[in-house]
């Protein structure tokens, strides 16, 4: 439907006065919130994502799209039915113990939010015992653990061990992320995913909650 791909290229384009003009016109017009949630917005957001990776787009447009997406979402959520949404998978983010940096962890939670997903972005220098508390408080399903210096990687792996000490490792979904971070490195810690960048991130995180 050609209203779908107005749709898709408004949010590709950052365009967020035309996007929410788009929607609005979608719902006045009939259109089910679902679809426009998933065959516009969603749809969107993945280009967006495989053009971050692929280098086409940067940090400051990518965080432009995912704040239109979420302004739309919003007026989306209370016309959406059941099982229609994105979202009602709880995941918390943060970055481990002794790590600062935030940037890249704020753009996966904003990315995980677009799409309705229950975000609970707990911030920087988060002790281990912190993420099982509030894998705890907020029933997560999915943890994503963030690093950039090689210095607090161990880190990861001490937060991993923690949560399956804590006998929650059942529970949850391990995904870690940051510069210094591979696969190989995920793997040998006990993780369930690694994502390069926040577009990978958001796209793993919708594949665990679906």
């Amino acid at each position: 439907m050609s209203d779908f791909n107005a749709i898709i290229e408004a949010l590709v384009s950052t365009d967020t006065d035309k996007l929410t003009s788009l929607v609005n016109d979608a719902l006045a017009n009939d259109v089910p919130a679902g679809d426009i949630l998933n065959k516009g917005l969603i749809a969107g957001m993945d280009i967006v994502g495989d053009k971050m990776e692929s280098g086409e787009m940067y940090i400051p447009e990518v965080l432009m799209a995912a704040q239109a997406m979420g302004e739309c979402v919003e007026v989306l959520k209370p016309l959406l039915g059941d099982g229609e949404s994105a979202g009602g998978t709880s995941v918390i983010i943060g970055t481990v113990k002794g790590d600062l940096h935030d940037i890249g962890k704020n753009l996966v939670a904003m990315m995980m939010e677009s799409v309705g997903m229950e975000v609970h972005n707990l911030g920087v220098d988060i002790d281990p015992d912190e993420f099982v508390t509030q894998i705890k408080e907020k029933n997560a399903k999915i943890v994503c653990l963030s690093a950039l210096l090689t210095t607090t990687m161990p880190m990861m792996k001490q937060t991993v061990e923690t949560i399956a000490a804590s006998g929650l490792r059942d529970q949850v979904k391990i995904l870690v992320g940051g510069a210094p971070v591979n696969q190989a490195f995920a793997d040998e810690i006990g993780a369930d995913g690694y994502a390069a960048d926040a577009g990978a991130a958001s796209k793993l995180v919708k594949s665990l909650a679906s």
